[in-house]
């Protein structure tokens, strides 16, 4: 076992694990940030998304040894009150139905809108393609991160 001094959420936090140790397992069994869910377990779905250093990676297949001194940001950090223009859009546009897959489409519509406030609707359907909805709510999803993109600055 090694220990990590891991910055999440902008808070420290130690964890003693192994080198492989997927990220995801270190957030969810070791640190209690249960918001980060286990979809697939292979990089597939996006339900493990979370936010390195501001980009989408997938916690599941992210050994936390590949961590370093990056920030880890997970959907307990992306706003303090739930009040992130995604997660307001989200709200808006009613898109959670079982709610399953949602921190990890929230935390890739945020990404997209940190990198490309104005996205077009082929970089929306592109960027959001690789997460997975097992109710079907794409419509939702993709008209949600347009309203996003509406009320950003």
């Amino acid at each position: 076992m090694a220990l990590f001094k891991l910055s999440i959420n902008n808070r420290s936090y130690d964890a003693d694990v192994e080198q492989d140790t997927p990220l995801l397992w270190v957030l969810r069994d070791n640190l209690g940030l249960v918001g980060t869910k286990y979809g697939c377990g292979i990089a597939q779905c996006g339900a493990c998304t979370v936010h390195l250093d501001g980009k989408a990676v997938r916690s599941c297949v992210l050994p936390v040894s590949a961590v370093g001194k990056g920030k880890v940001t997970t959907i307990e950090g992306l706003s303090e009150k739930g009040d992130h223009p995604v997660q307001k859009a989200w709200d808006e546009v009613d898109v959670a139905q079982c709610g399953y897959c949602q921190a990890g489409q929230i935390m890739t519509a945020a990404a997209l809108l940190k990198d490309k406030p104005k996205p077009t609707d082929q970089e929306i359907v592109t960027t959001m393609s690789g997460n997975l909805c097992r109710c079907g709510t794409y419509h939702r999803i993709r008209e949600a991160v347009k309203v996003a993109a509406s009320k950003s600055n």
